[in-house]
């Protein structure tokens, strides 16, 4: 299956304008497909053995008798590659789109070459699949199966699971253990799935410490690890002086809707129709597909929620610095002006200029001045950012879950 991925074209323009392009993203969220079919240059995977000796004895020599424009995948493996990699390019620095570096883990690789490449690379976070990348999957399967390849395209379900299974062991076990966390692979995966049984909920790092026998700086220190693997985010609070009480703990989320249906035991469509995680999840779906549709067409964005004392809440504002577009995710197929309480709130206080509701239903329905709502199927599929600070649905047929 031919599946062309949003971001390659955000890579080519990053090539055009700086000497090395990093594509950062979890393991087997489809970095080297990319690469490999999308750019067709000489590839090394330096996991590789036979690779990796041919950079790791003499990295100056490799790069000598290769000529750019070269793929290094895996990089992370080989941080002495990155002075070497800045002499290389300083030779001529007008050359751009000179090399392509693929990595798996955030924080060593951002911390290699920002102190090695500052000014002459380009980075981009490559997701798993996206909603408007994979029209030919139905919107309800790639929610409950996730956006990694192997896992969304599996033959069946007990594929999927076995596929989900194999991918924490490794994780746990291995990637995890390379980082010299003291925590077993069990107290991992057990502090993975406390995460996901709060998908969405406001991260309280002591009461995860408590019940998992660790500290609460344990707690951080880890969730530090899988932030920078990709498989995690904590969504900051906005603070806005609004004179209120306002919440000033992170949300939390695991990123991939698949990898939290197999930590909560979600093996299929049918028992996800059933859980009482069904909203938390959707809301992390939808929430993690705008934050990437975002960030490839506006890279500088950033990305908050907003929740006072009294329960006024934002999933998720965009902020674009001269605008900020909040966002509420609903799992309902009809909404009121109720429904959009916090975004008129909100809007009313100053903290966003605008605000979207979008829910489960067909049509666009404005709520109040600034807020309407969008069905949330044809703003995922349709993947059009447009200057209004949502998806242009227009005449977009409906596409619900």
């Amino acid at each position: 299956m031919n599946i062309r991925r949003k971001a390659l074209e955000r890579v080519r323009e990053l090539a055009s304008r700086f000497p090395v392009v990093a594509v950062l993203g979890p393991r087997q969220c489809g970095k080297t497909t990319l690469a490999r079919r999308g750019l067709d240059y000489p590839y090394f995977d330096l996991e590789k053995p036979s690779d990796y000796r041919v950079f790791a004895d003499d990295p100056e020599l490799a790069l000598r008798s290769f000529a750019p424009p070269l793929i290094l995948d895996e990089v992370q493996r080989l941080p002495q590659v990155f002075p070497v990699l800045r002499g290389k390019i300083d030779a001529d620095r007008r050359k751009t789109g000179q090399y392509f570096l693929l990595g798996s883990v955030n924080p060593a690789l951002i911390r290699d070459v920002s102190e090695s490449l500052a000014g002459r690379v380009g980075v981009i976070e490559l997701t798993p699949f996206l909603a408007v990348e994979v029209l030919q999957i139905g919107l309800e399967t790639l929610w409950h199966r996730g956006g990694f390849p192997d896992a969304a395209l599996a033959g069946s379900d007990a594929v999927w699971d076995d596929w989900q299974d194999q991918y924490v062991r490794t994780f746990v076990e291995r990637d995890l253990a390379r980082f010299g966390t003291r925590q077993s692979p069990v107290q991992l995966r057990d502090l993975l799935t406390m995460l996901a049984g709060q998908q969405g909920g406001l991260l309280n790092a002591s009461s995860l410490g408590r019940a998992l026998g660790i500290t609460h700086h344990t707690v951080q220190s880890t969730l530090d690890l899988l932030e920078g693997h990709f498989l995690v985010r904590r969504l900051r609070p906005y603070h806005a002086n609004v004179g209120k009480r306002l919440v000033k703990a992170p949300k939390l989320y695991v990123r991939d809707s698949g990898l939290l249906h197999h930590l909560l035991g979600v093996r299929d469509a049918e028992a996800l129709k059933r859980t009482a995680a069904r909203g938390n999840s959707w809301e992390g779906f939808v929430v993690e597909n705008l934050i990437a549709l975002e960030l490839l067409a506006r890279p500088s964005s950033r990305f908050w929620f907003h929740r006072t004392h009294s329960g006024s809440e934002v999933d998720l504002i965009v902020d674009r610095g001269n605008r900020r577009i909040g966002f509420e995710v609903k799992l309902a197929a009809a909404v009121g002006s109720r429904d959009a309480a916090g975004l008129i709130q909100a809007r009313a206080d100053g903290v966003i200029d605008e605000g979207v509701l979008l829910y489960h239903g067909e049509r666009s329905v404005p709520l109040a001045e600034g807020v309407q709502a969008l069905p949330a199927g044809p703003v995922l599929r349709g993947g059009l950012w447009e200057e209004t600070g949502c998806a242009a649905v227009g005449d977009a047929p409906p596409a619900s879950p």
